[in-house]
């Protein structure tokens, strides 16, 4: 009883600083992915940072779960750019966000949190990889520093002309290697020093960017970075100048339909990755605590809606920033408190040091995040599944690619239904023979979609048999179906046809015995 006393009370202690240290590895992995996010999505720094600050401070008090960390997500990137350029403006986006969180309080009030063991696990495999596709590609000409058509008055001296147009060699050099800083830094081999272990890898390719871009602004500033591909944070040192950045929703935009299609759209797909986020982190806590789905997607949804009204990107919860919470010894929720903290002294304290971050650094890190969900592995894997699962892989990548991310999943999911059709149609009906006489078996459960195969069965059968139907097994037949048998039934003495029924549901005749061995 002492010791155990004793230990309950070094544990707050103990929690408090697992905690504090978990919430300050948290965020240093979150630093450079938000902003990265709202680089990638077209938006200032400053609405990535918003949505970690939300996701720390009110979404990880809000939610049941102890070691989750919610901010924005690489996975509606697609969405948010997209978005933006339909509404026409980042305030009408911002109004969808308000709607998208209201939805998802919606959907917690109506125990709808179960809805992600529903949606076929080969559609949400698609999704993602389509995710990082898109991810890799609207990344590849960032990171290689070509200057845009915005920037075709400002002369860079550094720019080289190529078939591509204008690029930027320091920023091309800079994302190559970062690229390949971040996979050796996941190698076992790299994970033997202790260095590598203690720094995040995002964190080790944002301190090279800074550190290249403050050498060559030095020794040469002929080849360093412009500013205009630099992180470009507005430097907030009072309380007005915070306001001057935050983006306020467009609320006469509510009524919009256009709006509502974007906002379900978010509040979905955002719903789904926090949902499967859950899903795996529950897998990978050492204490394996279950997390309410229904209270998590209320939590996230007032996390958006404050989101929206302070001019942040839209947020879920992230596997990413959540496995490392795990990794780094979290114990409860006070973790992403802290990490929510870090992230809004920074917003404040570190400006000029972020400003320093050059693009190319934060596109390096997005193009391993896509990779990651759209591995060459990943496609030979669910090759090898067959069909069934391949297909509606494919159908979801292609449908996301061709259209939007909402209507490729719904082919997605229409594509794995056909072919669960077909399995579940497959074999309904098996007919045997032995002589002249025949058995119809009902293998399970049979709807009228199973009628053309029972026809085929029917068909089957000449003038003078004796048939034995047998549906022991089934515990649902359609009534299109007993109609159809009562029909070939009626139809038998024409045909000098013998009909027996065996264990027939619904019938109370009696059981026959079977005058052979089935076959």
């Amino acid at each position: 009883m002492a010791l155990s006393s004793a230990s309950n009370s070094a544990s707050p202690l103990s929690t408090l600083r697992s905690d504090v240290f978990a919430g300050i590895v948290v965020f240093l992995v979150a630093l450079p992915l938000c902003l990265g996010i709202a680089t990638a999505s077209g938006v200032p720094p400053f609405a990535g940072l918003v949505s970690g600050i939300v996701g720390g401070l009110i979404v990880a008090l809000l939610s049941g779960s102890h070691l989750s960390v919610s901010g924005p997500a690489a996975g509606l990137v697609v969405i948010v750019v997209s978005a933006i350029a339909s509404l026409g403006s980042f305030s009408a986006f911002l109004a969808a966000v308000l709607i998208a969180g209201a939805l998802q309080i919606g959907f917690g009030l109506l125990r709808a949190g179960r809805i992600a063991s529903y949606v076929p696990a080969a559609v949400i495999k698609g999704m993602l990889a389509s995710i990082g596709i898109i991810l890799i590609l609207k990344q590849i000409p960032l990171g290689a520093g070509l200057i845009g058509e915005a920037e075709s008055g400002i002369a860079h001296r550094a720019a080289v002309s190529t078939p591509l147009g204008d690029l930027l060699p320091a920023a091309l050099v800079l994302c190559v290697v970062s690229v390949a800083m971040l996979f050796a830094w996941e190698t076992p081999q790299a994970k033997r020093y202790a260095f590598v272990r203690a720094v995040p890898g995002p964190l080790a390719v944002v301190a090279l960017g800074i550190g290249v871009t403050v050498l060559l602004e030095r020794f040469a500033p002929s080849l360093a970075v412009p500013v205009e591909h630099r992180v470009s944070l507005a430097a907030l040192e009072s309380p007005a100048a915070l306001l001057n950045s935050i983006s306020m929703p467009d609320l006469s935009q509510l009524v919009s339909p256009d709006v509502w299609r974007v906002a379900m759209t978010l509040a979905i797909v955002a719903s789904l990755e926090t949902l499967l986020s859950l899903e795996a982190l529950e897998r990978i806590d050492p204490k394996r605590r279950r997390v309410s789905p229904d209270r998590e997607l209320k939590a996230q949804g007032v996390g958006n809606m404050v989101a929206a009204l302070f001019g942040g990107l839209p947020l879920t919860a992230v596997i990413v920033r959540s496995s490392a919470n795990v990794h780094a010894g979290a114990q409860t929720r006070l973790s992403a408190v802290v990490h929510g903290v870090l992230l809004l002294a920074s917003v404040f304290v570190l400006t000029s040091v972020l400003n320093l971050i050059p693009l190319a650094s934060l596109a390096a890190i997005l193009i391993q995040t896509g990779y990651k969900l759209a591995k060459p592995r990943l496609f030979i894997d669910m090759a090898r599944e067959g069909a069934g699962r391949c297909v509606p892989f494919a159908a979801t990548i292609i449908g996301v690619l061709a259209t939007d991310l909402l209507i490729g999943i719904g082919i997605g999911i229409v594509t794995s239904a056909l072919f669960a059709m077909q399995a579940s149609l497959s074999r309904t009906f098996v007919l045997t023979r032995h002589d002249d006489y025949y058995l119809l078996s009902v293998r399970k459960d049979a709807t009228f979609f199973a009628k053309p195969m029972l026809a085929r069965c029917l068909a089957q059968i000449p003038e003078r048999a004796t048939v034995l139907i047998d549906a022991e097994r089934a515990d649902f037949i359609d009534t299109d179906i007993r109609d159809a048998i009562d029909a070939f039934v009626r139809d038998a003495p024409h045909r000098q046809v013998t009909v027996e029924r065996l264990r027939w549901p619904g019938l109370h005749h009696p059981a026959l015995p079977m005058p052979f061995a089935a076959k």
